[in-house]
């Protein structure tokens, strides 16, 4: 990309959008376009059809999801699947249409089976059974993938995608039933502090092992990415990881300071037991994570409270 490029980030008022969008400002690109979600509802083929006409833009990154952890996932997984494939759809044959130069497509980690080896490589998405608990969301992404692809086999677009791990950082959502696990025990602890609460209820069982990555990270190997890599294959980004669910809150408990109790509650979904990225092939394009997780939480949790407090 070259600064003057023309760039429109879809979804930029979600976490990872305002991640990529704030990455590419302080990188001096001076042709940005983006639309709020009244502006442009992403879900509806004629409205994405006229913008991609008006704008032309050359280079695309696909940031814009419905997102949620298990208990949105399981609640609303039509939800998912419909806002999801919508979107993709919509965005991905218009960037054909209209002669995108590159589009980069985001998915998750989620897309991977639930029992497939640890550390997870690119080569295990469709080796088994996916989780229940995010299948829904997983079909989404997993059929995101592949769009790109087909549409590169057929027509010879440059479309890739990136697979980040558990996600955290600033424009995260902190609602509490609806929200990622980084994001809820935030809030969790903090409204423990003011209210002078005993102890901390946690889903789960404390034990499963996962891998956080800063979004800002992310942002940054977005664009990493969409510089030099136009490979066909997805590939993933994280930081190679693991912690427990346990050692997490633990973390999280000293960052908001507050001395307070861990409880974990066994009836609630585990999900994954354990999910950790291989992040050998982006690290041998010469790009990897630079923030802690100490230092991204840090971040993260001065901006809750500057917004939520």
């Amino acid at each position: 990309m070259k600064k003057t490029s023309k760039i429109y980030v879809a979804g930029h008022r979600g976490m990872v959008g305002s991640a990529i969008l704030r990455y590419l400002e302080n990188e001096g690109y001076q042709s940005l376009v983006y639309k709020t979600r009244s502006e442009l509802d992403l879900t509806n083929f004629n409205a994405v059809s006229d913008f991609f006409k008006n704008e032309k833009p050359e280079y695309v990154f696909l940031a814009a999801a419905k997102v949620g952890g298990i208990h949105a996932n399981s609640t609303y997984p039509a939800d998912f699947l419909y806002q999801n494939l919508s979107i993709q759809s919509n965005v991905i044959h218009n960037a054909y249409l209209n002669d995108v130069t590159k589009l980069l497509f985001l998915g998750s980690s989620c897309i991977y089976p639930r029992s497939c080896p640890q550390p997870i490589k690119e080569e295990y998405l469709l080796s088994d059974y996916l989780e229940p608990t995010n299948e829904a969301y997983a079909i989404s992404k997993i059929t995101g993938i592949k769009m790109c692809q087909s549409y590169n086999q057929q027509y010879g677009t440059n479309y890739i995608s990136a697979m980040p791990t558990n996600l955290f950082g600033i424009n995260d959502n902190f609602h509490l039933e609806n929200s990622h696990v980084v994001a809820a025990l935030i809030r969790r602890f903090h409204e423990a502090k003011r209210d002078n609460l005993r102890e901390v209820v946690i889903w789960g069982s404390g034990t499963p092992k996962r891998e956080f990555l800063y979004v800002d990270d992310l942002a940054e190997a977005c664009i990493f990415l969409m510089n030099n890599y136009s490979e066909s294959s997805h590939i993933n980004v994280g930081t190679g990881l693991e912690i427990t669910i346990r050692e997490f809150a633990e973390t999280v408990r000293e960052i908001v300071d507050i001395d307070v109790e861990l409880t974990f509650d066994p009836s609630k979904p585990d999900g994954m037991p354990r999910k950790v990225m291989d992040v050998s092939q982006i690290k041998q394009l010469g790009w990897q994570a630079k923030t802690s997780l100490k230092e991204g939480l840090k971040v993260a949790y001065d901006w809750y409270r500057q917004t939520h407090s």
